[in-house]
């Protein structure tokens, strides 16, 4: 039996609608050459029981503005996943700046980045290539996404998996540790002002 104890992520509710917010407008630009990414950072605070996601911040995407991105990708991404990454369309780089910044923000409000949330569409769907018609996507971590949690070391990763089915958009969230388990989501209760 384990000595730990598998922490449970709560998410404020106002947080994923803040990301859907986001997500829904991107997924919805969505064409076959152009897999838009959607990326944001999570804050909160962690216990070792729970780890509270209280806010997101969003930041540009760097992946092809900044050097060590693009090196990334052309000598590990695309030669380990695929030349689907050579779409510059595809992957997601945190601009350094950006999380510069993201991590100054929260240290003032007493918060701590916890890690990150991403958008997976239903790129099965979307896609003309025959081969990622046969994978399909879903909120759970990719081979990508699993190799970008080790990186990262944060201990939330996030997954919002975008659908459309009949001509309605829906969604689902799970959340996963750097080596890419599962972990426990909840999702707080909105409070209301009385």
């Amino acid at each position: 039996m384990p000595s730990h104890h598998t922490p449970a992520v709560v998410v404020c509710p106002e947080v994923v609608e803040h990301f859907l917010d986001t997500a829904l407008p991107v997924y919805e630009t969505l064409t076959p050459d152009h897999p838009l990414p959607c990326f944001a950072v999570l804050l909160g605070e962690s216990a070792p029981a729970t780890i509270h996601v209280r806010r997101l911040a969003f930041g540009a995407n760097a992946r092809t503005t900044s050097c060590a991105a693009i090196e990334e990708f052309a000598t590990t991404i695309v030669p380990k996943f695929g030349s689907a990454y050579e779409n510059a369309d595809r992957g997601y780089w945190l601009d350094p700046a950006d999380l510069l910044r993201i991590n100054r923000e929260a240290e003032r409000s007493g918060l701590d980045i916890l890690g990150s949330i991403h958008m997976h569409p239903d790129w099965h769907r979307i896609t003309r290539v025959p081969a990622e018609r046969a994978c399909t996507l879903s909120s759970r971590p990719t081979a990508m996404d699993e190799h970008v949690f080790a990186a990262t070391g944060w201990p939330v990763n996030v997954i919002c998996y975008l659908e459309q089915v009949g001509g309605l958009t829906s969604y689902n969230v799970e959340a996963w540790d750097p080596g890419g388990a599962p972990l426990p989501l909840r999702t707080g209760v909105k409070v209301v002002a009385a």
